[in-house]
């Protein structure tokens, strides 16, 4: 695989070829990924799967016109042609008011922050095979389980680098590793399914293989004989495992892009209240070892830190050059390479009220567990989603209930919306546990 150094350089060279072909500005990200993984099912090995990939993307500017190639291909011949190739596309294209680099004084200067996210281990396939076989036994050693999915492991190393023809350059390495296992409780028509899982930018990091396969197999098994709930309205609970979807609604109608093609249900909410007083919102590119950390943005702009709401109210749109042109605003270091914006490490702030506390509060609702299809309208707020979970009696989880559906609108939820103090960072996005009174329920 590729080492920074080596990508930076291709970069480098694919944008001083673009410029010598008559491009006014370029840039060129250049990654290179290798990563193997082992499935097992029932005790057997079921796959072994190892993969290598490199990928140049060169995007050149002429005059307000623009175009992107990609190419696998580095050598110097390779590099020329693509040069050529792109900027007679950019030539082509129609004008675009909004392109162009992002602003030279913006750009990220000196060496990249060490954020920790490479792992110099050594993992074999007979080291990833024994991780799943452990996890899968587990699993199936739950009272309860008849069948299984499988079980999964895997190791994965990236280089990521970027040049610019305005005097950006730099690059880094990641690794991840995953485990995973999904199993089956019951028989015939009663079968139910459950799963679980973790990732970790350090093999060290990752959950024992034990705890995930229990985990695995408890999910499954508490969900047999499900009953149904009669429809109205009632307190919904979020359970961590599906509370950080309702951050993912929430970043998708800030993104730049949406606000200003008016596409967004938050498009004049900027300064105001979005959420209850109590709630604070972050985004943390900076976080050692985070799933999501990274040391700039996709158009070679430094990050940092910054709070998305403070105090319930919304503080920034995630903005890129082209974004923040069309608003009139600046770039707020949230470029995607490739166009639009990404966030990094997103967290929804712990409240202070305990889950048991939360939970002993309800009288009668629903504990959410799994969400299931999209059934969100990004114009209107509207939400409406299935879902599966625990029905709540008296503060305690009593039975499990499928086939339900959720709705309600984002804006009122998002103002209605308490967290619990029991957050947990797992997940490239996490929230605590979260409760939204006055959901419409459609029983199944």
């Amino acid at each position: 695989m590729l080492s920074v150094s080596e990508a930076v350089a291709i970069a480098d060279a694919a944008v001083a070829r673009a410029r010598a072909a008559g491009a006014d500005a370029v840039d060129a990200s250049v990654s290179a990924d290798q990563s193997t993984g082992v499935g097992v099912r029932l005790g057997e090995v079921e796959e072994i799967d190892r993969s290598e990939g490199e990928s140049l993307s060169l995007r050149a500017f002429v005059g307000r016109r623009v175009a992107s190639v990609t190419s696998s291909r580095f050598a110097p011949a390779d590099l020329d042609r693509l040069a050529e190739r792109v900027v007679a596309m950019a030539r082509a294209a129609p004008e675009d008011p909004y392109a162009g680099l992002a602003p030279e004084g913006r750009l990220m200067r000196g060496s990249p922050p060490e954020l920790d996210l490479h792992d110099d281990a050594a993992v074999e396939p007979d080291r990833l095979r024994d991780l799943a076989m452990a996890c899968e036994e587990a699993a199936r050693g739950v009272e309860g389980i008849t069948n299984s999915d499988g079980a999964g492991a895997s190791a994965r190393a990236a280089v990521s680098a970027l040049a610019t023809s305005h005097g950006f350059a730099g690059g880094y390495r990641t690794t991840s590793y995953s485990l995973s296992a999904s199993v089956i409780a019951g028989t015939g028509e009663r079968m139910q399914g459950g799963d679980a899982s973790h990732s970790a930018r350090y093999l060290a990091q990752l959950e024992s293989a034990e705890a995930i396969g229990r985990r695995a197999g408890e999910r499954a098994v508490e969900r047999l004989d499900p009953v149904q709930v009669e429809s109205g309205t009632m307190p919904i609970v979020f359970d961590r495992r599906v509370s950080a979807s309702l951050i993912g609604h929430f970043t998708a109608a800030i993104a730049g892009a949406a606000v200003a093609r008016g596409t967004s249900f938050l498009k004049d909410r900027l300064g105001a209240a979005v959420f209850a007083e109590g709630v604070t919102i972050t985004d943390d590119p900076h976080r050692p070892r985070g799933l999501r950390s990274r040391p700039f943005d996709g158009e070679g702009l430094p990050v940092s830190a910054v709070k998305l709401v403070e105090h319930g109210v919304l503080q920034t749109w995630l903005l890129d050059s082209a974004a923040a042109r069309q608003l009139h605003m600046e770039p707020t270091g949230h470029a995607a390479r490739g166009g639009g914006t990404a966030t990094s490490n997103v967290h929804m702030a712990a409240g202070t009220i305990p889950f048991e506390t939360m939970l002993g509060e309800v009288e009668r609702g629903i504990y959410v567990t799994e969400l299931i299809g999209q059934g969100v309208n990004a114009v209107t707020g509207d939400y409406s989603r299935g879902a599966a979970g625990f029905l709540i009696e008296n503060g305690e989880r009593v039975r499990p209930v499928a086939g339900i559906t959720i709705a309600g609108n984002l804006i009122d939820m998002y103002r209605a919306l308490v967290p619990a103090s029991d957050l947990e960072f797992r997940y490239g996005t996490n929230a605590p546990t979260i409760r939204i009174d006055g959901m419409t329920v459609a029983g199944g």
